[in-house]
């Protein structure tokens, strides 16, 4: 067995790129609601449901693509990913009506993040080192996510001023398949977790058993509903917001950006802290502080200044759900079918963001506002950090035993 990598390491650089693209370029589709709900002169519930399709297709596809890259190995799973990423905005590129849209910024980007995104990289970061590290690196992997958020954002917002929606698309499949590169920085790395998956004889469908017998896991997958829900409103309708409350697109832009920033230092101390302190009371408190300033927003005017500081909280709290929850996971039923299991979880997260981007959608056209769903946000929020402290964080009695040994 190889040495484990080091946190300041090519290999992790690479995974950290491959993570900011990917989610880089899923959070600049909100910018294309309005050019593309012009031109086709739709209402704006018709690309929500392409990107609320994407979002689910995504959740679906995760425990498949973790699946996938448990037994075939990360490179495979990435570079089919990249593959279909680019190929779906591609599609889009080229529609001509729903169901191309539906097709390229729904079925296929659905496919593509899935297979290229935290579902399936982060099991990989988190067994190519030590296992006192591993908090860190899931905080660092999920900061990278947010950096490309801060990068990739104004430059996609650039590409749709200065080339029009759809080639700006197709300049960002072409940066869609440099994905297939950095996929190699996993070819032939032995992980530091591959000594206890050799002893450990579980199969695939006694690791689902295991879990779905288990309440507590269920509790994680409850709460990454509400995680997927807010976070998925948020990235496609605060644009659209925003402009509503009569703030012109630089503010959107500064808002989104400012969240992406932000999520950068949320996430390291999150996945430091997950390393220290109780995973799940660490999500509690953040589920509380959401559900806080949701609320805040909504009641205090609407400036710009309030806009930046709620996206800046927003920003702090964005993803630092991920190093607790995927940590859990793996804390609770060890690395060995670690993709297959946080793509369960995770798939809960998308069938929240869903919900969150089509009901967001939905409503709009329904009552000519948001406000309904941002306050159903904030109220599911407050549930969520509740249930977080009934969860009991100790190691299954499997798990628990082959420590022991």
């Amino acid at each position: 067995m190889s040495t484990p990598v080091k946190l300041i390491s090519f290999a992790i650089a690479f995974a950290c790129i491959l993570l900011a693209l990917n989610f880089g370029l899923r959070s600049s589709m909100g910018f294309f609601m309005a050019p593309i709900s012009t031109e086709f002169q739709y209402g704006r519930e018709v690309f929500a449901f392409s990107l609320a399709l994407q979002n689910l297709c995504w959740g679906l596809f995760q425990p498949i693509a973790g699946a996938f890259a448990d037994k075939y190995g990360t490179v495979k799973a990435v570079v089919i990913g990249a593959l279909v990423y680019a190929f779906g905005l591609y599609v889009t590129a080229n529609a001509d009506g729903v169901f191309g849209l539906n097709l390229g910024a729904g079925l296929l980007m659905g496919m593509g993040i899935a297979a290229t995104g935290f579902g399936v990289v982060l099991p990989a970061m988190a067994r190519m080192v030590s296992p006192e590290k591993r908090a860190f690196a899931l905080g660092l992997g999920s900061a990278a996510g947010s950096a490309g958020q801060l990068l990739v954002i104004p430059v996609a917002q650039g590409f749709i001023e200065a080339y029009g929606w759809s080639t700006a698309l197709l300049l960002m499949a072409a940066s869609a398949l440099m994905m297939v590169l950095l996929a190699f920085t996993f070819k032939g790395i032995k992980t530091s977790a591959q000594s206890t998956d050799d002893q450990d004889k579980q199969t695939m469908s006694e690791a689902l058993k295991e879990a779905s017998q288990h309440a507590h896991y269920w509790w994680l997958v409850i709460g990454f509903f509400v995680c997927g829900f807010q976070l998925a409103f948020i990235t496609v309708h605060m644009p659209a917001f925003l402009t509503d409350q009569g703030f012109d697109e630089s503010i959107a832009v500064a808002s989104l950006a400012l969240i992406g920033l932000f999520n950068i230092f949320g996430c390291l101390l999150s996945g430091s802290w997950s390393g220290k302190y109780s995973k799940k009371m660490l999500l509690t408190y953040i589920y509380a502080l959401r559900a806080i300033s949701i609320a805040a927003f909504m009641l205090l005017p609407m400036t710009a200044m309030n806009v930046y500081a709620f996206s800046i909280i927003t920003g702090l709290l964005w993803l630092a759900t991920v190093p607790p929850t995927s940590g859990l996971v793996a804390q609770m039923f060890g690395l060995k079918y670690m993709g297959l299991l946080y793509g369960i979880v995770f798939l809960s997260h998308q069938l929240g963001s869903f919900s969150g981007v089509w009901l967001g959608g939905y409503l709009y056209d329904a009552t000519g506002s948001y406000d309904v769903v941002w306050w159903m946000a904030a109220g599911i929020a407050l549930l969520t950090a509740v249930i977080h402290v009934l969860i009991d964080e100790r190691p299954v009695a499997r798990v628990r035993a082959m420590l022991a040994s």
